[in-house]
């Protein structure tokens, strides 16, 4: 691999910001879990965490009226991405915990009675390479993990005893530096995976920084998306059946540089920027091409700089004001490379025939006034009732946000 690592004059300020935070607070230094990883040698950039009981802070969350939000599962160590089946099982997979140890697990929470409220926790999988994603279709649960993805036939049939793994593929880059998968189905029946780009900022070879797309068989491999750093979140819109992502920036090149995206791919083919630009137009000089401004995909929006955006999905269900529907809800990680942390919330995007029109603050409060965050979201899921469901990996369980009119 080529791997260039430029120390360009916005490293050099990235350098400047981490000595000054050194100076500030060494007890911040190596902080456990950020979303991306640092080299080990630098301390993380206004990475503070607070310890605390979460069903103590759940005032602080602040919602839009009518809304509400309650613990619907906790004791799920590292829990992440999810999917959901029509009868109210849910689906985690993992990362790594508070101290940056791979946990390896998959997690099923039952609810048969439906009461708004995560029942009995069963561990299905343990031991595995870092199973971030999981995905649902025709009864199978799919989980990736770094190098590969596996089916699990029938599995809430199988829950208390797994049928053996079926290898979908296994032919993933095995890097664990972006190497952890979303995984979704799209209406086209095929399988995506994200391969994202094994650094913080380099050219990939061929077939990383991308989405791609697999038969249900795993076969046919096909790039859907390229110029992607790291995917860790996708839906498609349920009008029009076209795919949007979300997409995380460079570290190390100033507080509020670049911008996080979000993306929009209709069609396969097009080339969102990754080295070489970010956001709408914002160019990356470290980076020499020769392809033409007008070869790449600007972001369809732009969000804040190192807020660590990642899972996202439109909203389709019916509990919900009918403003809301079709609109997009994204799970905003939070920062660490920035000396004011950012992020910690959930942003809400307005669509308007088939376009983003704008984001807009929808649960904020997991980051204190002083600067430290108590909760990460991580994922976010449509509940059968129509509540959404948020993954919080800091603290290992899952928030229901409610609407209750006045």
């Amino acid at each position: 691999m080529k791997r260039l690592f430029v120390r360009c004059r916005h490293e050099v300020l990235g350098q400047v910001m981490l000595a000054i935070t050194l100076v500030l607070s060494l007890g911040a230094a190596f902080a456990e879990d950020a979303e991306e990883e640092a080299p080990v040698v630098e301390a993380k950039v206004g990475y503070f965490p607070l310890e605390v009981n979460p069903a103590d802070y759940l005032d602080r969350i602040e919602l839009p009226e009518g809304f509400e939000i309650a613990i619907y599962r906790d004791g799920l160590e590292a829990a992440r991405s999810m999917a959901i089946t029509d009868t109210g099982t849910l689906f985690l997979g993992t990362r790594s915990n508070r101290k940056r140890e791979k946990v390896g697990k998959v997690y099923a929470v039952t609810n048969p009675d439906g009461d708004g409220r995560g029942d009995e926790i069963m561990t299905l999988l343990e031991g595995y390479n870092v199973p971030n994603g999981v995905a649902l279709r025709d009864g199978d649960l799919y989980v990736a993990e770094v190098h590969r993805v596996t089916r699990f036939d029938d599995i809430e049939s199988n829950l208390e005893q797994l049928p053996e793994p079926v290898v979908i593929r296994d032919s993933f880059p095995d890097e664990y530096h972006h190497g952890w998968k979303y995984l979704r189905f799209g209406p086209d029946e095929r399988l995506y995976v994200p391969v994202g780009a094994p650094c913080n900022i380099c050219e990939p070879e061929a077939g990383q920084g991308t989405i791609v797309s697999i038969a249900e068989d795993g076969s046919d491999l096909r790039i859907h998306a390229d110029g992607v750093r790291n995917s860790v979140g996708f839906d498609w819109d349920p009008a029009t059946g076209e795919l949007w992502f979300t997409d995380n920036g460079r570290d190390l090149w100033g507080e509020n540089t670049p911008p996080e995206e979000l993306n929009h791919a209709p069609v396969a083919g097009a080339h969102f920027g990754y080295p070489y630009r970010y956001g709408k137009n914002l160019v990356d000089d470290s980076f020499a091409t020769d392809r033409d401004s007008d070869e790449f995909t600007g972001a369809a929006l732009e969000f804040p700089a190192h807020n660590a955006l990642l899972g996202m999905r439109f909203y389709t269900g019916g509990q919900f004001p009918a403003d809301y529907h079709g609109d997009i809800f994204i799970a905003s990680h939070g920062s660490w490379n920035r000396l004011e942390p950012d992020g910690y919330k959930l942003y809400r995007v307005r669509m308007d025939q088939g376009q983003a029109v704008e984001w807009e603050e929808f649960a904020t409060g997991w980051l204190t006034e002083e600067g430290k965050f108590w909760g990460r979201p991580v994922d976010v899921e449509i509940a059968p009732d129509g509540s959404l469901l948020v993954s919080d990996d800091f603290n290992g369980l899952v928030y229901r946000i409610s609407y209750q009119p006045g």
